[in-house]
This record gives structure tokens, C-alpha cells and sequence, in this order.
């Protein structure tokens, strides 16, 4: 029988039930095949990981579900997820879908990906800040489009009855050679309620701006991205209810990552970035991480609460760390 794991003791779940629940529930119950799309045994890596890590944090979000009821919320729960690139996160809101849906509840899942500026906007964007390299192709604050984010938040957090619809914007990252662009909102997923919950992702997501002297020091072109980010957190932020932060050890690590991922695409037949391009694109985004990381591993998102923030550190292989990170709120 498995026995009890840090993240499950910080929880305070006993190892009986749990032991329990993975039997009946999540052995028998759920198509591992499905699970964790990494080249491994899916009789070791995979459970271990569903029972180490992702059921884990699906029973905290269950728990904050039952909170968010109790306070007499009947709009669906939004779990803000900070995550840097490359550690898992989609992966992990995959998983955690997965579950609510396998077990009872209805979830759905959104990206600040999907909020990214037209392409046209992004070019007009560009040509604001031509000395900016930040702010000339997609990724830090200032290249989204939150007015969609914040409508598209909000009408799914009150998908509360069976009937009720909302269409959920997607982002073709290939579109004009890889420069990206909006998908076609007929093309866009139909989410139906009524939702529990909804899983809403980022990269950068949570991240509190400096003072502007602060920010210029760690690179000039971070000023004016730091200046945008201001408008994220009444915009986007207070829209969460409950935060899950993931935490890393270096942001270089993005570096790897990344590469990794080109990998696994060129061996699937797909194009992929060299190790020189992958280098320059991840280098548009350290400067936010060495400038919005330390406050968000020591302070929280924007609007952590107390008891409705959890931080897990992982390491290089995006798994849990025996010893977590003490509660920040």
C-alpha cells in the first residue's frame, strides 16, 4: 500500500482514506493511457505521479470548492495557476480537468495564451515601442487583450445552468509564420455549464509590478512592460478566488525545458526551433521572471488570501520537492 506523501500531509488527509480512495477511485476508475503524455511505463511513472502530485492538488482545489460554497458563492470557483513556462502546467490543468470530471464535477480550462493581442494589434503595438524588444512579438504584459480575458472569465464563472454557453477564445501560435494570431471565433470551443470550476493558467500570471526604478534595473525595455502589468491585477486578478503557485528552483531551467519540447516535436515530425532561436525567445521573458518571481514566492499572487493560496515547488524534473516552501498568505 502507498504510503503518505508531504504534499498529502500538508493537507491533512489521512493515509488510510486516501489509500482508499486511489483503489477504488483512480486505480480501477480512470484510463491511465490518457495521463501524463511523457515516454514512460504508465504502471510506475504515472501513478506516482497522479498520487504524488496531481490528486493532490486536486483535493486542495476540492477543498476550496467546498469553501467557496460555503461563503455562499453559487459562480464557479477560478483557480488562478502561476506556473513559469515549460514546468508542467498544462499538463497539470489537463490532469486536474480530468478529474473533476471523472469525479463529479464539471471544469473548464483557459489560458492567458488564448488573450494574446490580434496580430495587427501586436504589429501596432510594436511600432509604439520600436527599441523595446519585450514588447515586439507576444508574451509579456502589454501584448494581451484584457478586456476578452476579464468578459471571458466572468461569463464562465456564471455558467451556474444546464443550457447556458460561453465560447472560449483561442490563439494559433502558427499563424504568420509563428508571429501567431486570434483564432477564428468560429473556431473557438463552446463551453457548457452548469461549471464548478474554472482552471485559469499563465506564465506570468499574479505577477505584482515594481516601482519603476526597480524594474528599469533590471532592464530598461522591463519599464514599460512593468507599467502595463499594473492593469492585470483589477483586470484579471481579482476575478480569482483561490491561487496555486508554481514554484522553481531557477527560472534558467525554462531554458531546458524549452528545448525539450522542441525536441519531442521534431521527433513527432514537427518543425522546431534551433538551440540559438529557442535561446532568443526565452530570453524575452527572464527579465520578468528575475523582476516578479521573488515577490510572488515570498508575498503571493496580487490577491492571495490567507488559506486560499497554495505554493508547491518542483524540481527539475517538474516534480514535487519532498520538503515544500512554507505558506506565503
Amino acid at each position: 500500500m502507498l504510503t503518505l506523501q508531504p504534499l498529502f500531509s500538508r493537507f491533512f488527509v489521512a493515509a488510510s482514506f486516501i489509500n482508499a480512495f486511489i483503489v477504488f477511485n483512480v486505480f480501477h476508475a480512470l484510463p491511465f493511457s490518457s495521463l501524463v503524455p511523457f515516454a514512460v511505463s504508465h504502471q510506475t511513472y504515472d501513478r506516482l505521479r497522479i498520487y504524488h502530485y496531481y490528486l493532490p492538488v486536486y483535493w486542495w482545489v476540492s477543498q476550496q470548492l467546498e469553501q467557496h460554497r460555503k461563503a455562499g458563492h453559487q459562480t464557479a470557483l477560478v483557480l488562478g495557476i502561476s506556473a513559469p513556462q515549460g514546468c508542467g502546467k498544462t499538463t497539470l490543468v489537463e490532469q486536474l480537468q480530468q478529474l473533476f470530471t471523472w469525479l463529479g464535477h464539471r471544469a473548464a480550462s483557459v489560458s492567458i495564451d488564448d488573450f494574446y493581442l490580434t496580430h495587427t494589434d501586436q504589429k501596432d503595438l510594436a511600432a509604439r515601442h520600436p527599441g523595446n524588444r519585450l514588447l515586439q512579438l507576444r508574451g509579456n504584459a502589454g501584448t494581451h487583450d484584457l478586456g476578452l480575458g476579464s468578459e471571458t472569465l466572468k461569463r464562465l464563472r456564471e455558467l451556474r445552468s444546464a443550457g447556458d454557453t460561453a465560447a472560449v477564445p483561442r490563439y494559433d501560435k502558427s499563424a504568420f509564420g509563428g508571429l501567431g494570431d486570434r483564432a477564428d471565433p468560429s473556431t473557438w470551443p463552446v463551453v457548457s455549464g452548469p461549471l464548478d470550476v474554472v482552471l485559469f493558467e499563465g506564465w506570468m500570471s499574479g505577477f505584482a509590478p515594481l516601482e519603476p526604478s526597480a524594474a528599469e534595473a533590471v532592464e530598461p525595455a522591463l519599464a514599460a512592460v512593468n507599467e502595463q502589468l499594473r492593469s492585470y491585477r483589477t483586470t484579471w486578478d481579482e476575478l480569482v478566488d483561490s491561487w496555486l503557485v508554481i514554484r522553481i528552483g531557477d527560472p534558467q531551467w525554462v531554458y531546458k525545458w524549452r528545448l525539450q519540447a522542441e525536441e519531442r516535436m521534431k521527433a513527432g515530425g514537427k518543425p522546431g526551433m534551433s538551440a540559438e532561436q529557442i535561446a532568443d525567445f526565452v530570453s524575452r521573458f527572464m527579465p520578468a521572471y528575475t523582476a516578479y518571481l521573488p515577490g510572488l514566492y515570498t508575498r503571493g499572487p496580487t490577491t492571495a488570501r490567507h488559506g486560499r493560496t497554495l505554493v508547491i515547488e518542483v524540481d527539475q524534473n517538474r516534480s514535487p520537492l519532498a520538503q515544500q516552501p512554507n505558506p506565503v498568505v
